[in-house]
């Protein structure tokens, strides 16, 4: 099953709709949706290495305004839509002691949290929440995305054979190993905040 997801993926990068995909991935990730859009940029990359500066712009730019989406859902809609992000992740009691922390590190915390496996959108929202200036808000995303995406698109791009003949022969241990990146990535928020 796993096999044929991955080859469902790289069919659908190679198709003429895909960046469309990509960008709305890479949007409402930012936001709300759980799953990165790594998997399909990477995808995209090894199927076609030429592209990978437009592929690595379009997740920057999608990804960013998506972010911009997250801040709006933390500063006007917090009530309604945030909450019941910040109930499914589990983070409903632990946010508002992160204000205090938030207020003085915002930046830096949007400087990680787009460039690891921490959820971005759970940032995202509360930059908007605690009212993050929205320049420095812009800078710390434009970077941090932009940063992650070009990284993984220019490794991809120099040794895009080799990297997709990898894929190809590990593929259960790269699903487990991104898996266990990403849960990581939820336990650091439900631990360390």
């Amino acid at each position: 099953m796993l096999r044929r997801l991955y080859n469902w993926t790289l069919d659908l990068a190679g198709r003429p709709n895909a960046m469309w995909a990509l960008a709305a991935i890479a949007f409402i990730e930012s936001s709300v949706f759980p799953l990165p859009p790594d998997i399909i940029l990477i995808a995209m990359v090894v199927a076609a290495p030429k592209r990978a500066w437009a592929v690595a712009t379009v997740a920057t730019v999608a990804s960013v305004l998506g972010g911009f989406a997250g801040y709006a859902i933390g500063a006007l809609a917090f009530d309604t839509v945030g909450q019941d992000i910040l109930r499914f992740y589990g983070l409903t009691e632990k946010f508002e002691s992160f204000r205090g922390i938030y207020d003085e590190w915002g930046f830096w915390f949007v400087m990680v949290a787009g460039f690891t496996p921490f959820p971005y959108k759970v940032i995202t929202i509360a930059s908007g929440l605690f009212g993050l200036d929205l320049v420095t808000f812009a800078i710390a995303s434009v970077i941090s995305r932009g940063a992650r995406f070009f990284l993984v698109s220019a490794l991809l791009w120099r040794f895009g054979a080799p990297i997709k003949a990898f894929i190809d022969r590990h593929l259960g241990w790269l699903t487990i190993l991104f898996m266990v990146l990403l849960i990581g990535g939820f336990v650091a928020i439900k631990y360390l905040f």
